[in-house]
């Protein structure tokens, strides 16, 4: 009679050791929300205080006379020096690939952290480097007499414990985990999406009317909404990673795991991470083509949209906007992604889901298929808008693009991307974890190439007039996408 009260319990705790999924989500968006935050108020400001110290650099040896007495100078001067546009664009462009190197290329022992330590420590390590890279700037900015501008360079340096690509892995491996729905999670993704985009369109305007106030006061008020997701993330709650109970220490397995060993290996680093590289290698190899396809769709649309973190230089210098102006425009922009992810795609998910019990895998590509093309449209557009009232349009345009990763992060739990389950690998526990991970890491891949890329067309642009020239590169990387997604065969 005991064992059967012991079976009958089993379930009750295993049903109170579930998170509630909305509490969940909720907590999720909440430090998506405050991260990205104050992300998007270090870029503006940035580039500001850059070409404001080689402003002055190059008004004191060629014209002093329009420096005042507090050692400013007129924004719109510095937009029609090639030269200081051209070095803005060059630090800009280190400083974006060395947080990406530095968070690719600790992707997968930081993972093995994660695994080991649990989801939460991985979070709380992520925020350590975006703590430093503000504070760093601060410093910099203050003391501008005695520290030499280079020394901003360093500000991306702390990476290796973690960067864009360890969070967003995170936090949807996380959000997938919530539910097996195809449509839930699918809406899931959209929310995830909709405060990215809902950062887009807060942090410009955000950013633009505080840096007015005081150029240092964005860095500042993102050191406040950092520090504030650290006690953000204690609420969430990790599935995969809980302190095992007695009963649990019964019902342990006796086959070993990725993540059991993650758990009680003692041995070097080296030896989880190689691991690592094989469950990964094998997650690859037992999956059907269409998920080397989608791959290679996340790594050329990441490397497409690199040129987004252009736009403030490219609307700062083609029309001669101060970057406070320019960044009330990108909050503009971003109102038509936030009303798309939050409103529009959930919309068109549940009337689906009344008709069908999930979105089928057809239906994900086409909406992809449609994302590409819009994308390709609105890159275009950017490329020929020869003035602000031609680029607003084509700004919306492009925006409407923006709900890509719904539908292809959506594919890769479907039937044609997973594989079948006596192909899974015999070591492979948590592959949405490891499958996430890939995906982060070709998408950082992406970015990584993009940095230098997008930096080098836009000083060769500047050099010789087309400024344009990234956005036609990106729109070239959009066909692409598409051409490889005709590839992918659906069920």
């Amino acid at each position: 009679m005991d064992s059967i009260r012991g079976d009958e319990n089993v379930p009750i705790r295993e049903a109170r050791r579930r998170p509630r999924p909305k509490l969940a989500i909720v907590a999720l968006l909440v430090l998506l929300l405050l991260v990205n935050l104050a992300g998007s108020l270090y870029q503006l400001p940035l580039n500001r205080v850059v070409e404001r110290r080689f402003c002055r650099e190059y008004y004191s040896e060629h014209d002093p006379s329009v420096i005042d007495s507090d050692g400013n100078i007129d924004e719109k001067l510095c937009k029609k020096v090639d030269a200081v546009q051209q070095r803005l664009a060059w630090v800009m462009g280190t400083m974006e690939t060395l947080w990406i190197v530095g968070d690719f290329v600790m992707t997968i022992p930081l993972g093995f952290v994660t695994e080991k330590y649990g989801r939460r420590v991985g979070l709380w390590l992520n925020i350590v480097p975006r703590l430093f890279m503000l504070a760093w700037t601060v410093v910099v900015g203050y003391f501008e007499e005695s520290l030499p501008l280079k020394a901003i360079v360093a500000g991306p340096s702390l990476s290796i414990l973690g960067g864009d690509c360890v969070f967003n892995s995170i936090v949807y491996a996380l959000a997938a985990s919530l539910t097996d729905d195809s449509v839930v999670r699918a809406t899931y993704f959209s929310w995830t999406n909709a405060v990215t985009y809902v950062v887009t369109f807060v942090g410009p305007g955000l950013a633009g009317a505080t840096m007015t106030v005081n150029l240092l006061l964005p860095f500042w008020i993102g050191i406040c909404l950092l520090l504030l997701a650290i006690p953000t993330i204690s609420l969430l709650e990790d599935t995969a990673h809980k302190p095992p109970t007695s009963d649990d220490e019964q019902r342990q397995p006796l086959i070993s795991s990725p993540t059991l060993k993650a758990q009680t290996s003692r041995t070097s680093i080296l030896t989880p991470v190689i691991e690592r590289i094989r469950t990964l290698h094998s997650i690859i190899r037992t999956h059907p083509r269409n998920l080397l396809l989608l791959l290679i769709s996340f790594f050329l649309t990441s490397l497409a949209s690199s040129d987004t973190k252009l736009l403030a230089q490219y609307i700062s210098k083609r029309y001669h906007w101060e970057f406070a102006s320019a960044g009330y425009l990108l909050s503009a922009k971003a109102i038509v992604n936030f009303t798309l992810l939050t409103f529009v795609i959930p919309g068109i998910l549940r009337s689906r889901s009344s008709l069908t019990r999930s979105l089928s895998d057809r239906d994900n590509i086409r909406y992809a298929r449609i994302c590409l093309v819009v994308s390709v449209l609105g890159a275009l557009a950017i490329a020929f808008a020869v003035t602000v009232w031609l680029l607003f349009p084509s700004l919306l345009l492009y925006a409407l693009g923006s709900a890509l990763p719904v539908f292809t992060l959506g594919l890769l739990k479907s039937p044609s991307v997973s594989p079948k389950d006596d192909d899974q690998p015999a070591n492979s526990t948590e592959p949405e974890t490891h499958i996430f991970s890939i995906v982060m890491m070709v998408k950082t891949l992406g970015s990584l190439v993009g940095a230098p890329l997008m930096a080098t067309l836009w000083v060769r642009g500047i050099a010789t007039g087309a400024l344009g020239v990234p956005y036609m590169v990106s729109a070239a990387l959009y066909v692409t996408a598409i051409i490889v997604f005709a590839g992918m065969r659906v069920r």
